[in-house]
């Protein structure tokens, strides 16, 4: 790509003043390519939710049972950002993708050889949730940080969109394999796209803007980055252990926890299951699930949007209630066929679900600064518990009670406590602990100042 001469002055042994920027910055590629690999990251979790009747229909393996893989697979997957958000501080973003990419496709390819329920666990709990959780919001966190200062809260809205949205509109394709071809099939291709995805990372995916000799996008300085001496889980642990002293990280996580328990794990998981015991069809019920993926396409971006413009405390606070109401009142809008109240639902919750992203990833980077990503990576690992608890103990309501009513109430008034926790951070605004500073390597690498 052809890039203008860039005209600076000297000021410093970590900066450099820029004058002209290139015409195309190329943060946008980076943008595109992790927007593609995101894409691919959610359209390859997507696949549990389709087998979930045919693996009980081959196997006879209760749906408790493979929901609890499912549930493995969304605590990995939020277990695994902080890490990974570490490793790519430490070892760079193209490596850590594509072998995240790597374990996806060994994880989806093992499936056609498993004859125990164990194997499902190991397969697309333990090696697909560590390799999508590599590729979660954290590696969104860590582009944004690293490649943007304008627009980040819309570009952040853009690839939230493209995961959430990936999951989602991958399910009619997975759902016509799985009906045509059978579940094999659909794991075969969902393991042979992780592996066609590793070329573009390798060749596109740039680490830094300094690397280059320019500013990140909006800004007129290039900064050299100090990359962090010590060990990865050395600095993702004191993150943890810093950010975990104070009340806006847990009044974050307790909220995003409720997100991914409604999301993910609620509708993510359940939601063609519970309208396939109204009478509609499983492929019918994955394209309603698709088109909450478009409608998140648009609800997250105008989320990003709004993020840089209005505080992101009163934006939570809105989502969450919004979507607490939605859930209170799906029960009596599943029926056989796709009715127009259903489908007001679908736009909705569309447009809600994953709008929480931006403004927490905002709040993340103006209470803990420099270690903004890896500790939004810690409040997604919450998300992802809260998900992995909804997915089992909503297999467990079903296959308790026959049917999934008291799990949408539940979550409906969840969700409603989730605003008002939302709400509680009016009260504190601003860095919440003082940056971290690399020392010498060592098992303490990272520390402290405060």
């Amino acid at each position: 790509m052809a890039v203008r001469p860039l005209v600076g002055v000297i000021v410093g042994p970590q900066t450099r003043l820029v004058k002209r920027p290139a015409r195309l910055h190329p943060a946008w590629i980076v943008a595109a390519v992790a927007f593609v690999a995101l894409v691919g990251a959610a359209g390859f979790r997507a696949t549990p939710s389709v087998l979930l009747h045919p693996l009980h229909a081959e196997f006879r393996w209760p749906l408790a049972t493979i929901s609890a893989a499912v549930s493995v697979n969304l605590l990995l997957y939020g277990l695994t950002a902080p890490f990974a958000a570490a490793l790519m501080d430490r070892f760079g973003i193209r490596r850590v993708v594509a072998a995240a990419l790597a374990l996806v496709a060994a994880g989806s390819g093992l499936t056609v050889f498993m004859t125990a329920s164990w194997q499902l666990v190991l397969c697309w709990g333990v090696l697909v949730g560590l390799g999508t959780g590599s590729m979660a919001l954290a590696f969104v966190a860590t582009v944004t940080g690293r490649w943007f200062v304008h627009r980040r809260g819309l570009v952040t809205g853009v690839l939230t969109a493209g995961g959430a949205a990936g999951q989602l509109v991958f399910l009619p394709l997975l759902a016509i394999l799985v009906s045509r071809y059978g579940w094999r099939a659909a794991a075969l291709v969902v393991a042979g796209a992780a592996l066609l995805v590793v070329p573009l990372v390798l060749r596109w995916l740039r680490e830094y803007p300094a690397d280059l000799g320019l500013p990140p996008y909006g800004a007129t300085e290039v900064v050299t980055p100090v990359r962090p001496a010590g060990g990865a889980a050395a600095r993702a642990v004191g993150a943890l252990a810093q950010a975990a002293r104070t009340r806006p990280f847990w009044l974050l996580a307790a909220g995003f926890a409720i997100c991914g328990a409604t999301t993910n794990g609620l509708v993510g998981t359940h939601f063609i299951p519970a309208a396939h015991d109204h009478g509609m069809a499983q492929t019918t019920a994955a394209g309603l699930l698709a088109l909450v993926g478009l409608f998140d396409i648009v609800g997250t971006v105008a989320s990003g949007w709004l993020t840089d413009r209005y505080d992101p405390r009163l934006l939570l606070g809105a989502y969450y209630a919004l979507r607490g109401g939605s859930l209170l009142v799906l029960p009596g809008l599943f029926a056989a066929t796709t009715e127009p109240s259903m489908l007001v639902f679908i736009i909705f919750y569309g447009l809600d679900w994953v709008a929480t992203v931006p403004p927490t990833v905002a709040l993340c980077r103006e209470y803990f600064g420099a270690s903004a990503a890896v500790v939004f990576g810690w409040v997604f690992a919450a998300h992802q518990l809260g998900a992995a608890v909804a997915a089992t103990g909503a297999g467990l309501v079903r296959d308790q009670l026959g049917t999934y009513t008291l799990a949408w109430y539940v979550a409906g008034t969840l969700s409603v406590g989730a605003a008002v926790l939302s709400l509680m951070l009016l009260r504190r605004r601003g860095t919440a602990f003082t940056e971290p500073v690399p020392v010498a390597a060592g098992p303490k690498a990272w520390s402290y100042r405060g």
